[in-house]
């Protein structure tokens, strides 16, 4: 009996040493209070991890996407009446307001009962888990992936397909996917792919590789094509945002235009992104310079 009693003394002076170590269980989310969520899955616990600050973008502030804004808008507003709505990939040139558009949608209709969860594209296996934690939920989710590809080996993109549409279970009504990729197709294409007179790479059938390729693309409802923007079409996002950020009186565009141009000349794009990142630079700079700081 002794002896039994040493060893439990040891397990249990063995485990208080190892419990510091362990990574802490993911506490339970208040969905009607929480806004939005990233999905964590590491050892010691999976789950919701709560996003305290979200970005405060509105849909406003983004211009010319107004083609890709309003589709994603009204299926968002018919998802969120119960009516039904598609699941959605928005693609094409990088920082033209893929992500952005998201967040605004969830900023737009939050007090509607709108909520986002963000999956990181290693954590897609675990879509089944997901969904059942939240099907019975009274709030309408999005399930947000971004920067989403996949290599030509790549198993996760199975997950995704049967959480789209090709599982025997059907998705549930609360919850949408929202993927923004700078591939249409989401996986890697060669030239070989269109060579359909000969195997290739002893594929028999090279047809065949080709639709599946294409496959898990075709099973988002909505395709929304984001372009790059030409230089008139960058001045427009810098005054927009300059206008945002500086304090009145808003400054003329002779005096940051060139400021503009060379910024988006050494950063290689004028894009959303980089006119965003201008006008916090600029506008910043002035604010130092005035001493409002």
């Amino acid at each position: 009996m002794d002896r039994l009693d040493s060893l439990a003394d040891r397990i249990d002076a063995l485990l208080d040493r190892l419990e510091p170590l362990l990574p802490a269980p993911t506490p339970a989310i208040d969905w009607s209070r929480q806004i939005a969520a990233r999905w964590v899955d590491r050892p010691g616990g999976s789950g919701f991890e709560p996003v305290a600050h979200r970005h405060p973008i509105d849909l406003a502030a983004l211009q010319h996407i107004e083609r890709a804004r309003d589709a994603a808008d009204r299926n968002t507003r018919q998802f969120l009446s119960g009516l039904p709505a598609n699941n959605i990939l928005l693609s094409g040139a990088r920082g033209t307001g893929k992500s952005s558009l998201i967040k605004a949608l969830l900023n737009a209709y939050a007090d509607r009962g709108l909520r986002l969860v963000e999956v990181q594209p290693a954590d897609l296996i675990a879509l089944p888990r997901i969904t059942a934690a939240l099907e019975a939920r009274p709030e309408r989710f999005i399930l947000f992936c971004d920067d989403l590809s996949f290599e030509a080996d790549d198993p996760r993109y199975k997950a995704l397909k049967a959480a789209l549409d090709g599982s025997v279970a059907a998705p549930p009504d609360n919850l949408v996917i929202y993927a923004t990729s700078n591939r249409r197709h989401l996986l890697p294409e060669s030239f070989a792919d269109n060579e359909q007179a000969r195997p290739v790479d002893g594929e028999i059938h090279p047809g065949e590789a080709v639709e599946e390729k294409i496959s898990l693309s075709e099973r988002f409802g909505l395709w929304l094509s984001f372009q790059p923007f030409d230089q008139n079409r960058y001045l427009d996002i810098c005054a927009g945002w300059i206008e945002r950020l500086h304090p009145a009186p808003v400054p003329e565009p002779a005096a940051w235009r060139a400021d503009a141009l060379r910024f988006a000349l050494e950063r290689g794009s004028r894009s959303g992104r980089v006119a965003w990142q201008f006008a916090r630079d600029w506008v910043g700079a002035r604010g130092l310079e005035s001493g409002d700081t």
